[in-house]
C-alpha cells in the first residue's frame, strides 16, 4: 500500500534569493560598451565604413609570434630530419654529376620534401591570411602556388565574371606573358597570401618537366605564427586598390 507524503512550500517572500544567475541587462550593457556609437542610432542606416586597427583585433584571434626551433631533442624530429638527409643523399649520389644538381628533377624533390606546416586564419590585413606553424629560414620554399593553368584571354573573361558573382578578392597569378594561374576556385592554402609592401616571401617561376610553376620562397627567418606576406606587384592603374598591410613602408595602393 503506497502512501502520499506531501510537503509544504515556503512562500516567494520568505525564500531565499537567487544570487547565481546571470543579469542580462549587465552582459548586454557590457557588450554594447565595445560595439560603435552610431550617430543616426541605427547602424543600417549609415552604410559602410572603415574599422580601425583597433577595432579589428577586438574580433581577431592572433596567437603571439615565437621564433622557437626545431625540437632536435624529440625523437620524431630527429626521425623526420635524419628521413630527410637519407632522401637527399640518395638523389644526389644518383644524379652524380654536379651539372645535372640544378636541373628540374633536384627542384621537384626539394618542392616535394620541403613543404613547411601551414595553416590559414582570421589576418589583421585582410579577411583570412596564410600562418607558418613552424619556423621557417631564409631562402627556404615555402609553399607551390596551385591553380588552373589559362590564357590570357580566359583570365580577362573570368576577371568579369567573377566581379558579377561578387568575388571581389583576385587569385589570378601571372606566370608569363600568356600564361596565368587562377585559384578562386581550384587552389591550395597559398591562395591565402596576402600582399605587404614588406614582405617576408617572394614568389619565383621554376621549371619542372617544361612546366612552369609558381613557387614561394621564403625572404627572411619566419617565425612561428606569424603570417606569409609578398608583394603582389600589380601594374598601375588609374582605380587603386586600397593597400591594408599598415607598414612603415606602406605604399597605400596595391596598384
Amino acid at each position: 500500500m503506497r502512501c502520499l507524503c506531501f510537503r509544504r512550500l515556503q512562500p516567494l517572500t520568505q525564500r531565499p534569493p537567487l544570487t547565481n544567475i546571470p543579469n542580462p541587462r549587465r552582459k548586454k550593457k557590457n557588450q554594447d560598451e565595445q560595439l560603435r556609437e552610431h550617430q543616426t542610432g541605427c547602424a543600417r542606416s549609415e552604410g559602410y565604413y572603415a574599422i580601425s586597427r583597433k577595432e579589428k583585433d577586438i574580433y581577431l584571434d592572433i596567437d603571439p609570434v615565437t621564433s622557437l626551433e626545431p625540437d632536435y631533442d624529440n625523437p620524431g624530429t630527429n626521425r623526420v630530419l635524419s628521413e630527410r638527409r637519407s632522401e637527399q643523399r640518395r638523389l644526389l649520389s644518383a644524379i652524380g654529376t654536379t651539372a645535372v644538381m640544378d636541373s628540374d628533377l633536384l627542384k621537384l624533390n626539394q618542392l616535394k620534401f620541403r613543404k613547411k606546416k601551414l595553416r590559414f586564419g582570421r589576418s589583421r590585413i585582410h579577411e583570412w591570411g596564410l600562418f607558418a606553424m613552424e619556423p621557417i629560414a631564409a631562402d627556404e620554399m615555402v609553399i607551390e602556388y596551385v591553380g588552373q593553368n589559362i590564357r590570357q584571354m580566359v583570365a580577362d573573361n573570368r576577371e568579369k565574371r567573377y566581379a558579377l558573382e561578387g568575388i571581389g578578392s583576385s587569385y589570378l597569378f601571372r606566370v608569363d606573358h600568356d600564361t596565368i594561374i587562377d585559384a578562386t576556385k581550384c587552389g591550395n592554402l597559398a591562395r591565402f597570401i596576402n600582399h605587404c609592401c614588406t614582405p617576408n616571401c617572394y614568389a619565383k617561376v621554376i621549371t619542372i618537366e617544361s612546366q612552369k610553376k609558381i613557387v614561394i620562397y621564403s625572404k627572411q627567418p619566419i617565425g612561428v605564427n606569424e603570417e606569409i606576406t609578398y608583394d603582389y606587384k600589380f601594374p598601375i592603374e588609374e582605380n587603386k586598390i586600397p593597400c591594408l598591410c599598415g607598414t612603415e613602408n606602406c605604399r597605400g595602393t596595391l596598384n
